[in-house]
């Protein structure tokens, strides 16, 4: 074990030193909350990935897979079909808005009301979906270390808050497509050894079928097989929209705003959809083969919801001597990559969309940009400590369960604020008005849910909340489209413009400079095949042949990904600074 607290020890000490490294890059807001604009598409494309898992995936999902098979893949044919939209026009578009942040996006399309409207709830609401993610790494951790939950919060939110402060938008990419090697190699290893220890492709499909035939694995469940219905159509359907609806709306624009133009967001979009469709498949493989095999040992940890172990127990059960070390730190970047990138974002949107205007509207002069890094880094550090302190809280309730609780906060208020955000991308006439239209329709059912269960007792499913919600919101717009001609020239004007925008090529060179292209691949590759080379130290490990090799293979994928950077041809499409 004390071989485990040196690996996360030097994960640690390399997320920030990699923060350190990309601070020289951060010279003015742009830079810190959107990379200035200088992304290439391999770094948006895993950071996009990077920032769409976590450990949830491993704990909160993994634990409705060990239940209930691969019903819950749902979520991740959502993600991938959102990434498909993105590469086919929506990436381009939310890029060739040349926002700053997403609440630029809003304001261009509905106007200030619903940009300060977006930019309080997000404030509430981002660091309450990292503070879950913050859960679930602790839960995981905390299974494979014995550490108390509270001190993994702490000390995970501590290093992350650290090398996200010293490196802005450009830390958190970086160290995203480190920590994005680490994790696939990691994950497709885990699959891999779980297949074999299970008997082989033949021994997995057996062992499935026979899920299946008792019915615990069908893909669609009969009403009354899990509580609340779990996994059943309606289930897996409204699952399905609440999943879509947060990668198709204009707060999206956060992923693809870093990226150089158009072309190179679209390019990043498609990245990410092969990885997650990859991913989909391999991450889940554990948690089910946990099922076949470590059954008894899952359900016999000392947790509330003990099926969120499952990926930890597998993991523990297949890895070489060494190597769960590794495997944690992979967990740690799921969650750290998602965490870093909800804060990032979140800061860029309270400076640039708040904190700036604010000090126009009273006359004040802007801030220099050395005082905005610095209000930047300051928000940064307060939005960690208030993560932080929701993930303890959210450890000690015991109402929800990990994957309920994630789902429960989508349902009752993400959806009502985030439909008329999908709604204003694809329906081209929509007044500023409709916007807050289509959020009240939406809040009205979510608002009366919470309500009647308080009388009656009796909870709402996700699936029941989340299709009246949706009904809310689409007969709204339905209505508000009615009256869609009463709107003012303002309106017009506006509505007019952000087409002419989102549609307009971004000419690199003439609207953003020089790009730093030769910078990324070169300190990002160096710092992959750095990674590579500290996990050949673990063939030092007691191990046998079969084990020695698996290590070896996983150093080899990783010095690989970090030569391709270093020596490929990308780093010399742009000129330096």
């Amino acid at each position: 074990m004390h071989l485990e607290y040196l690996t996360l020890g030097v994960y640690f000490v390399l997320l920030i030193v990699i923060g350190m490294a990309f601070t020289r890059f951060n010279r003015n807001l742009s830079d810190y909350v959107r990379g200035g604009a200088k992304g290439t598409w391999w770094m948006v494309g895993t950071s996009m990935l990077m920032a769409g898992i976590s450990a949830f995936t491993f704990t909160g999902n993994g634990s409705a897979v060990f239940a209930a098979g691969p019903s819950a893949l749902i979520i991740y044919v959502a993600n991938v079909t959102g990434f498909i939209i993105g590469g086919l026009f929506l990436g381009r578009w939310l890029r060739q808005s040349r926002g700053y942040t997403s609440a630029d996006l809003i304001r261009m399309r509905f106007g200030v009301g619903a940009e300060q409207t977006m930019v309080i709830t997000g404030a509430i609401l981002n660091p309450l979906s990292a503070a879950v993610q913050l859960w679930a790494l602790a839960v995981f951790v905390s299974a494979a270390f014995g550490f108390p939950l509270t001190t993994m919060i702490v000390l995970i939110g501590v290093i992350t808050v650290a090398y996200s402060t010293s490196g802005g938008m450009w830390g958190v990419m970086a160290t995203d497509v480190v920590q994005g090697v680490i994790l696939y190699g990691m994950t497709v290893m885990m699959a891999i050894l779980c297949v074999v220890e299970v008997g082989g492709v033949g021994g997995f499909i057996t062992q499935f079928q026979a899920m299946q035939a008792e019915g615990s694995f069908a893909f669609v469940k009969p009403a009354g097989a899990f509580p609340q219905d779990k996994y059943t159509l309606l289930w897996i359907a409204m699952v399905f929209v609440i999943q879509i609806v947060s990668q198709i709306n204009l707060t999206a624009g956060n992923k693809y705003l870093a990226a150089k133009d158009g072309r190179e967001a679209s390019r990043a979009s498609w990245f990410c959809m092969s990885l997650m469709a990859i991913g989909a498949v391999v991450w889940f493989i554990p948690p089910m083969v946990a099922r076949f095999l470590y059954a008894d040992q899952v359900m016999a940890t000392n947790l509330d919801d003990p099926a969120t172990t499952a990926y930890a127990v597998a993991a523990m059960n297949v890895l070489p001597n060494g190597l769960l070390g590794v495997m944690i730190a992979a967990m740690f970047s799921a969650t750290m990559s998602s965490m870093d990138f909800g804060m990032n974002t979140t800061t860029g949107v309270i400076v640039n969309n708040l904190w700036l205007p604010l000090r126009r509207w009273r006359g004040k002069a802007d801030l220099s940009d050395k005082a905005q890094l610095l209000l930047c880094r300051s928000i940064t550090l307060a939005l960690g400590a208030i993560i932080i302190t929701m993930a303890i809280l959210l450890s000690r309730q015991t109402r929800f369960v990990l994957f309920d609780a994630f789902l429960v906060i989508g349902s009752v208020i993400t959806v009502p604020l985030t439909l008329p955000l999908v709604a204003g991308i694809f329906v081209k006439r929509m007044p500023g008005w409709h916007y807050f239209v289509m959020v009240l329709g939406g809040l009205i059912p979510s608002v009366w849910s919470l309500i009647d269960e308080k009388m009656s007792g009796e909870v709402w499913s996700v699936q029941d909340r989340s299709l009246a919600v949706l009904i809310g919101a689409v007969v709204a717009l339905l209505i508000a489209q009615i009256f869609r001609a009463k709107r003012s020239a303002a309106d017009r004007d506006r509505e007019a413009s952000f087409w002419e925008r989102v549609h307009t090529p971004i000419d690199f060179a003439k609207e953003v400079g020089t790009g730093l292209d030769g910078a990324q691949a070169r300190i990002t590759g160096n710092l992959v095949l750095l990674t590579g080379a500290l996990i050949l130290g673990f063939l030092l490990v007691p191990n046998g042949l079969a084990e020695r090799l698996t290590i070896l293979g996983l150093a080899f994928f990783a010095m690989g990904c970090g030569a391709a950077l270093r020596w490929g041809p990308g780093r010399h499409v742009e000129p330096e600074e």
